[in-house]
């Protein structure tokens, strides 16, 4: 079990950055929309991860839902989505999703799901039925599924693919290096051969990932994770620094300046990548539709 009175002590200037986003989640809008989720018996990974931004995406009308339970058949190191045995998937989960889309007027609707290695195909079936009833109840809504590596297989990935969502996110999470530390059950080549194939199955849906800094990689290693992601194509890309939820997990090796955010989001978009977000509480789905338009506006996504 780690232990974080190990880990590097986090600066003021982020803990004044987390406390003005939480101060966030007890405005009205935040409050409603944390209502409705409860309403509809809807699960979102802002609240079982625990994001920081969660007060603020609230207050914006943006939230990921996350389909398939909120439990999840892995124990990655730097999570806080519990880990156990789930329950079968709800027969009326994608109805009620799409509603809640509906209700809350989004235009951009994140997607999310913990590893579920119990079903056949991952979950695949159950996910694409739930971007197809917000299409079909709401045609113009755009959708970004953030999937599992559905253990790499290549027909669950054609099925999410098949529903037509308008990004395909799967996150990469940390340098290579650092995967068997921190990525329990995961792979490094499955995931970038995932990247890799939804692009060449569906060159018209983008392609995304994510990962973490302040887990104890190098610079060099970052900038050759960089390299691998832009070989297999990846077009939007999110960085943000790893916070412990608890003691357990995996502990903290340093904290950024955001100078760096910066700089490495340059050098990202010299790479090639089509959309970048960098910064300290940056998550996979912050403020997805502004990057989705971004680079959409840009010229570059097509």
């Amino acid at each position: 079990m780690y232990n974080n009175c190990m880990t590097t002590p986090m600066p003021q200037w982020l803990k004044d950055l987390v406390g003005r986003n939480k101060a966030a989640l007890r405005s009205s809008a935040a409050l409603n929309a944390q209502e409705s989720i409860h309403h509809h018996l809807l699960h979102t990974v802002c609240q079982e991860a625990r994001c920081p931004n969660r007060g603020e995406c609230f207050n914006c009308g943006d939230a990921t839902f996350m389909v398939l339970g909120d439990i999840c058949t892995r124990g990655c190191r730097f999570c806080a989505v519990t880990k156990g045995r789930p329950l079968p998937p709800d027969e009326n989960e994608p109805a009620r999703v799409a509603q809640a889309v509906k209700e809350w007027n989004i235009r951009y609707a994140v997607l999310t799901m913990p590893t579920r290695d119990d079903l056949p195909d991952g979950g695949a079936d159950h996910f694409a039925r739930v971007i197809s009833a917000i299409k079909t109840l709401t045609p113009h809504v755009k959708t970004e599924p953030l999937i599992s590596d559905l253990r790499g297989d290549e027909a669950a990935l054609k099925t999410v693919l098949d529903a037509q969502p308008d990004v395909l996110a799967h996150n990469v999470e940390t340098v290579p290096a650092l995967y068997q530390a921190v990525r329990v059950g995961a792979d490094y080549r499955r995931t970038l051969t995932l990247l890799e194939r939804s692009k060449k199955m569906a060159p018209h849906i983008l392609t995304k990932t994510g990962f973490m800094v302040g887990l104890g990689e190098t610079e060099e290693q970052l900038k050759g994770l960089l390299a691998d992601l832009r070989a297999v194509g990846v077009d939007l890309l999110t960085i943000g620094q790893y916070l412990a939820p608890s003691a357990a997990h995996y502990p903290v090796a340093r904290y950024p300046q955001p100078e760096e955010y910066r700089a490495w989001e340059e050098y990202a978009l010299s790479l090639g990548f089509k959309g970048v977000a960098s910064g300290p509480l940056v998550r996979s789905s912050y403020r997805a539709g502004a990057l989705y338009a971004r680079a959409m506006q840009s010229g570059l996504a097509k």
